[in-house]
């Protein structure tokens, strides 16, 4: 029973749901994200892109047609995130986006298992 279980569906709910709230709290900022993007150097429109790419890969992780590609463009907003964040010596808060990069790539490798698997139609 349990290895029936859609468990790459799963995940890519609860990623879509993290990526919705991130991207959510990127496009209606508060003041503490608007310095946070000040003190690292980014230009003032640029929580907007990444609220954007957050709510696109929302999506993309929920069909699973793009589920892929939203992985991919997941993993490189992640990617980015860490890469501020350690450039900026914020090693605690680098955490979060290296789990969610590992959750991505569990996610590719489970849907991966999930399309390899015998169908039972003969």
């Amino acid at each position: 029973m349990m290895k029936k279980f859609p468990w790459h569906h799963v995940l890519a709910v609860l990623l879509s749901a993290f990526f919705v709230l991130g991207g959510t709290l990127n496009l209606f900022p508060s003041a503490a994200v608007l310095a946070d993007y000040k003190r690292w150097g980014y230009p003032a429109w640029f929580h907007y892109v990444t609220g954007a790419m957050e709510w696109s890969v929302a999506v993309l992780l929920l069909l699973p047609a793009t589920r892929l590609v939203g992985c991919v463009v997941g993993g490189a907003v992640m990617t980015a995130a860490a890469a501020t964040l350690l450039f900026h010596r914020q090693f605690g808060n680098a955490l979060a986006p290296f789990g969610v990069l590992g959750c991505l790539i569990l996610m590719v490798w489970l849907s991966r298992l999930q399309n390899q698997a015998p169908s039972g139609r003969d």
